[in-house]
């Protein structure tokens, strides 16, 4: 009776152990904002919690059919979840737990260019590509080079030829989050080339890698990415709350230009480029915080250009800009997670109106 007792203990401690939530790479609890809110707008639409997913990043893509699907990635039930972008209505979910194509695990950044879907798996250590609408899946790359796969942004660069540029936050103890020596750090974003062939034959090569090894460039823990080629411009989110969370200027080529944005209050997130013509605009940039703080800034000169938070959006992790017209958003909209179950909406056109930018971004 006792040695029965003894195992099954033993066994509930070791199912515990199994069931253990995946540390994070960022410092919570996230503290008491301090940046105010230059307006409070509400929400177009929030979506219907589905808790045990973990949402974190997301894609606007439009269908041929005429509606705009929002792709979200979900962590914790390692699959894709597909939205409405007008209404919020959940249409499907893609996926499930495993190591086969089509299948994930810890799914987290995600792009689309074309037809071609792009999903980074944290824990799989890879980069999945599929064909849209059907999520047929190409292949996947970069098992051999990347540690812990977190944001995407790609770029074209020539005719069926795209460059993808991957964010990995490998740690020398990830249980800890205990950072790599300085001087590794120059491999914290990799570079691919990227060809999908009309038989649909995934070709990739690994192009190099960057990462400052200074103490202001330095990426130390990395997630989101995003690029301007107007601009030549990399913004990279430092999420290391112990050094200050900001966001690092980085050109195209991976060199730090030496300037980094203000401090956040809690983890830089989510970032996205709201071009409004070819070369004016604003980044807007997530500042992960109950309420979210969603922080604007000139595309041009970084120059802040205010803050907003909505009635309900809190503990952001990402978002997307989708600024064309749809039935139910003229001028476009911001989508954006809200608290790992939801997604939310804002009208492009109220953000502009609030925060008194550019008449281009409202029309």
């Amino acid at each position: 009776m006792t040695r029965n007792f003894l195992l099954a203990g033993l066994c509930a401690v070791l199912l515990a152990a199994c069931s253990t939530p995946a540390p994070r790479t960022s410092t919570p609890p996230a503290p008491t904002p301090k940046t105010p809110a230059d307006a409070v707008i509400a929400e177009a639409w929030v979506s219907e919690p589905v808790p045990g997913d973990e949402l974190d990043s997301l894609v606007a893509w439009p269908t041929e059919e005429g509606p705009v699907w929002l792709i979200a990635t979900a962590k914790a039930s390692h699959r894709l979840a597909v939205y409405d972008a007008d209404t919020g209505r959940r249409l499907r979910t893609v996926g499930g737990p495993g190591t086969a194509p089509g299948r994930f695990n810890r799914p987290n950044g995600i792009a689309a260019f074309g037809d071609l879907l792009f999903v980074a798996e944290r824990d799989n250590h890879r980069v999945q590509a599929f064909r849209l609408p059907e999520f047929e899946p190409l292949g996947s790359f970069g098992e051999d080079v990347l540690g812990s796969p977190y944001g995407l942004w790609l770029q074209e660069t020539g005719p069926g030829e795209l460059e993808l540029f991957v964010t990995d936050s490998f740690m020398a103890d990830f249980r800890i989050g205990k950072l790599p020596p300085m001087e590794e750090l120059d491999r914290r974003v990799k570079r691919f080339r990227v060809q999908v062939d009309a038989d649909g034959e995934l070709r990739t090569e690994l192009l190099g890698s960057f990462g400052d090894t200074g103490e202001a460039g330095a990426l130390r823990m990395v997630e989101s990415i995003a690029g301007d080629p107007a601009h030549q411009r990399l913004l990279i989110a430092e999420e290391d709350r112990r050094v200050g969370s900001t966001l690092r200027d980085y050109t195209l080529a991976g060199h730090y230009n030496g300037h980094s944005l203000p401090i956040f209050d809690a983890d830089a997130e989510g970032i996205a480029l709201w071009a409004c013509n070819a070369e004016d605009g604003y980044w807007v940039a997530v500042d992960q915080l109950t309420p979210t703080r969603f922080r604007v800034f000139d595309r041009a000169t970084l120059a802040p250009s205010g803050v907003f938070s909505g009635q309900v959006t809190a503990n952001t992790d990402g978002e997307a800009i989708y600024a064309m017209p749809t039935p139910r958003f003229p001028a476009g909209a911001l989508f954006a997670l809200h608290d790992d179950v939801s997604l939310t909406a804002f009208d492009l056109r109220d953000i502009a109106r609030a925060l008194d930018l550019h008449e281009d971004c409202h029309r």
